[in-house]
């Protein structure tokens, strides 16, 4: 049992009746909570959407979001939690494995749902869409994420430059300004060379956007627009797996906004693309 469930059981003698109805149906079904709103809860349970509210503060959560997001990261970095060492504990069959990683990702992304905040994706696409040159940059397992953003922005026709040498953006940044766009992803938001390019970005006058952790990053604090990532994964773990779905989930997202938006524009060099790349298969 995690410690939040835990933590519903503890304060269980402090509950009023409704809030236990709330209560009971979260311990029995606390992998479908992360996607619902107070008032699907609400109508689950049969209790009013201010009881819901009521049962988050008492438990010590500031908001249903709040607890969301809280639960998910506890659900994520259950026993079914495969980044961490803790896979060596039991020799599971390749299967098995398999499963389990399409469970933690399958969560991973349902669960940017609870953790982004829709104004912010709003902005994101504006700027984005308006920008006369974009850069991504991350570095680990999220320049996977980084890599996959400037491809597909290219597509559209952006000016999109992504690069995994520090020295090589710090030479490039200086001739951003406002009509520019610097993207920043990191899980953490405490990777030092991100938040250092993304604080020089921001100081010649780029707008600057961060796919990040909304948990304690520093990233976070220094952008301009915060699309948040769920806490899926330890910063200490095998490898990047749930964040890096979580991010890519978002990418896509702000792709395909823009390209709605744009899309009759360059959907003739979409179409030239592919008929020369077909003539290219052996």
């Amino acid at each position: 049992m995690n410690s939040l469930l835990e933590r519903i059981k503890k304060e269980w003698h402090k509950l009023t009746d409704a809030e236990r109805k709330i209560g009971e149906y979260i311990l029995e079904h606390p992998e479908l909570v992360p996607h619902m709103t107070t008032k699907d809860l609400s109508e689950k349970t049969g209790v009013s959407e201010s009881s819901v509210v009521r049962f988050c503060k008492s438990i010590g959560m500031t908001s249903f979001k709040t607890f969301k997001m809280e639960l998910v990261k506890h659900l994520t970095l259950s026993e079914t939690n495969i980044s961490d060492f803790s896979i060596l504990q039991k020799k599971d069959l390749p299967y098995d494995l398999f499963q389990k990683v399409t469970y933690v990702n399958k969560l991973a992304i349902e669960s940017v749902l609870t953790s982004l905040d829709r104004r912010e994706l709003d902005k994101a696409v504006d700027v984005i869409q308006k920008a006369r040159k974009l850069v991504f940059y991350g570095v680990g397992g999220s320049a996977t994420a980084a890599f996959d953003a400037q491809y597909k922005f290219t597509k559209l026709g952006f000016q999109s430059i992504m690069a995994h040498d520090f020295h090589y953006l710090l030479s490039l940044i200086p001739y951003l300004d406002e009509r520019d766009v610097f993207v920043a992803i990191s899980m953490s938001g405490k990777t030092k060379d991100v938040l250092e390019l993304a604080q020089f970005a921001k100081k010649k006058g780029a707008t600057v956007i961060a796919i990040t952790n909304m948990d304690k990053s520093p990233l976070y604090k220094k952008a301009d627009i915060r699309l948040c990532t769920p806490v899926v994964e330890q910063d200490f773990r095998i490898g990047t797996i749930s964040s890096r779905m979580a991010q890519l989930d978002i990418v896509d997202a702000l792709y395909v906004s823009v390209f709605n938006r744009i899309g009759e524009k360059v959907v003739d060099r979409y179409y030239e693309a592919r008929n020369e790349a077909v003539k290219l298969r052996r």
